[in-house]
């Protein structure tokens, strides 16, 4: 994270990216943990077995009609 700044707003201290105010915590030295916590998993490579199996598609087979009439639940209202 390169271009980022901690800036004190009354009691807390918020951290801004860019023009974005993004995180808010109570004491500078969290916040500077916190940024660079983020910038070392920015950094990292995705692990392998994350990115191998996983899909977020969705099934685009047919789902057959059940046999048989199926009832219109809105004709059996009186």
């Amino acid at each position: 994270m390169k271009n980022y700044s901690i800036v004190r707003i009354g009691h807390e201290y918020v951290v801004q990216a860019g023009a974005a105010s993004i995180l808010k915590v109570s004491s500078r030295r969290e916040a500077a943990k916190l940024v660079t916590d983020a910038a070392e998993l920015l950094e990292q490579e995705p692990a392998e077995s994350a990115t191998e199996g996983a899909s977020i598609g969705c099934d685009s087979r047919d789902i057959p009609d059940p046999p048989g009439d199926v009832p219109d639940p809105a004709a059996e209202l009186p």
